[in-house]
């Protein structure tokens, strides 16, 4: 994969969850990446790592990576490629296309075709390539590996010449510890505004891909002004100014909270005390921040964007409206506005659709089916 760290999204937290999932298994499990060996978030995994240094440009090219496949890559019995448009899967492809080994391709929602209709130039770049380089590593792969049916089905709509053999499998994570009171306690000293406050968590990259600005904007025209917002997450691209900019225009500076990126106990803690968890994206190929707020049995509000919206409407654990703002302000009204008795019924089915459908080992069966169905055809 090209990296593991979590700033920049939930792939990596994804490959975590289902490499220590199968490594609890008693499988073998090694990631290459393509990290400095000295990066922070590399420390303490807990799995055999491979980094193999940045890669260059966008593109990400390593000219260590083939080799390292060559050398070492023959000793596997399964080869998981998470993403692709960048050097690792093309490279991946040449070694194991026509080898014994079997190969696996997770997009990860990179065949979206909101990435075409909202960046038609770079959609064009890609179609440049796509022929001899992305279609052919799609084709000649075991399976190409879809963590939902809407993203399958989206992915048929992106690019002509479109081969794949095609799977659906889940992502998941693991059942959280319940946070302890000095937990509790340092959050509310990190945040002491949110203290005895009624607040919404959004939890993801300060990105406009996440709808944030509309978040604040619907935030400052509900009716219930005693409700606040806490963005968390990391300013990804330098947004972060603006989006701060928009509160002060708008008169809600008390009302939202930059937290930044959270991790570990503190993350659980915001999972933990928050009214809701509330994500408007324009695109969301799983969303693995919606999954952690189902396990914390924390209701979800979010848009018809998110690959697992149908799930979580299905089981009744949250709201779910489109990605603009009026779609955002019905989102807010409609939890503020629901009685008491509704919302604590949807934390208990919060915790039901994360159980039924997300947790780690119902994911880690479902991939393991699919990594085997080659070796029981055989």
């Amino acid at each position: 994969m090209h990296t593991l760290d979590p700033s920049v999204g939930g792939v990596a937290a994804a490959v975590l969850s289902l490499s220590r999932g199968m490594a609890g298994r008693g499988h073998k499990v090694e990631i290459v990446v393509l990290d400095e060996p000295t990066a922070p978030w590399l420390a303490d995994i807990g799995l055999p790592i491979h980094a193999l240094g940045a890669g260059l440009t966008s593109y990400r090219y390593s000219s260590k990576l083939l080799p390292w496949l060559k050398k070492r890559g023959g000793g596997f019995d399964r080869v998981i490629v998470n993403g692709i448009w960048q050097y690792l899967s093309f490279a991946a492809w040449r070694r194991y296309a026509k080898s014994p080994i079997p190969y696996f391709v997770f997009p990860h929602g990179m065949l979206d075709p909101w990435f075409k209709e909202t960046f038609p130039l770079k959609h064009l770049k890609k179609w440049l390539y796509w022929p001899w380089a992305d279609y052919r590593v799609l084709r000649d792969a075991a399976s190409v590996i879809f963590t939902s049916e809407e993203e399958q089905l989206l992915a048929r709509k992106s690019f002509w010449l479109y081969q794949a053999h095609e799977k659906v499998s889940p992502l998941g994570v693991e059942k959280p510890t319940p946070p302890s009171a000095e937990g509790r306690e340092n959050f509310f000293q990190r945040f002491p505004p949110l203290k005895d406050k009624r607040f919404l968590l959004f939890l993801g990259r300060l990105h406009p891909k996440k709808g944030c600005d509309i978040l604040i904007e619907a935030l400052a025209h509900i009716a219930d002004q005693s409700v606040s917002l806490v963005l968390a997450g990391p300013d990804q691209v330098g947004w972060q100014a603006e989006l701060q900019q928009r509160v002060c225009d708008l008169d809600v500076q008390s009302r939202v909270v930059f937290a930044g990126m959270l991790e570990g106990e503190i993350k659980q803690v915001a999972l933990a005390v928050a009214d809701a968890f509330v994500l408007p994206s324009h695109q969301e190929n799983f969303g693995m921040a919606v999954v952690e707020a189902l396990a914390a049995g924390l209701p979800a509000l979010i848009s018809n964007r998110i690959n697992i919206w149908r799930e979580v409407d299905e089981d009744g654990a949250g709201y779910v409206e489109s990605d603009d703002f009026s779609g955002t302000v019905r989102l807010l009204n409609r939890w503020i506005a629901a009685p008491q008795n509704v919302r604590d019924g949807m934390r208990t089915n919060a915790r039901r659709c994360f159980e039924q459908r997300f947790e780690i080992n119902k994911a880690v069966d479902s991939l393991l089916q699919v990594l085997n169905e080659r070796q029981l055809s055989q």
